[in-house]
């Protein structure tokens, strides 16, 4: 059965929340902010790809003329509907709903980048050879440490309404690269003409 564009994106904002609850209440611990990330960076792509792409498929199979335009709204709709629900639904539930996991994330936000910051130190001084070279990066480095106290990240929030539209800026990039690609590859190449008949 072909589904409406608008009925695959709430499908995909059901899925979605589902994943991010699934998060929430089992992997809400040490590796909360990682394991989102990887969310974010490998499985939520995967299913708004495959939404995309059963969507202008199913479409496809049913349609002897697919134009481009037909086929990148197929794509886009589900996915643009899909990711702005839970884009705001997320927003609300980490602000209003449980503001403790936000702060969790936002502390988890900060000690990854310490880490990475450590990790970049220590490798860039195992392969200096000059002093000055190395006097020069521990000073940078000393220079960063500040940044990271209490007191610096005590206001640091990267789930507010400007980043969230951030983050959603990004992601509408992906919508609409994907959907050109699925629009050049599923519109009918050859256009087919009913011949008329003049009597």
């Amino acid at each position: 059965m072909t589904k409406s564009p608008s009925t695959l994106g709430i499908i995909l904002f059901i899925a979605t929340m589902i994943i991010f609850f699934v998060a929430y209440f089992f992997f809400s611990g040490i590796n909360y902010f990682d394991t989102s990330l990887k969310i974010n960076a490998f499985v939520l792509p995967i299913l708004y790809a495959g939404g995309a792409f059963w969507s202008v498929k199913t479409f496809w199979n049913k349609n002897r003329v697919v134009s481009f335009k037909d086929a990148f709204s197929r794509a886009f709709i589900p996915m643009f509907i899909g990711g702005i629900l839970s884009i705001f639904s997320m927003y609300a539930f980490l602000n209003f709903g449980d503001t403790d996991a936000k702060k969790l994330l936002n502390y988890q936000y900060v000690q990854r980048q310490k880490t990475e910051l450590d990790t970049e130190y220590q490798s860039a001084r195992k392969i200096m050879k000059h002093q000055k070279d190395i006097d020069e990066l521990d000073k940078k480095y000393q220079e960063r440490l500040p940044s990271f106290s209490p007191e610096a990240v005590k206001g640091k929030d990267m789930l507010t309404a400007s980043h969230f539209s951030g983050y959603f800026a990004a992601i509408l990039i992906f919508y609409v690269v994907l959907s050109v690609f699925f629009g050049a590859f599923f519109r009918t190449r050859t256009v087919y003409q009913e011949t008329e008949n003049q009597e």
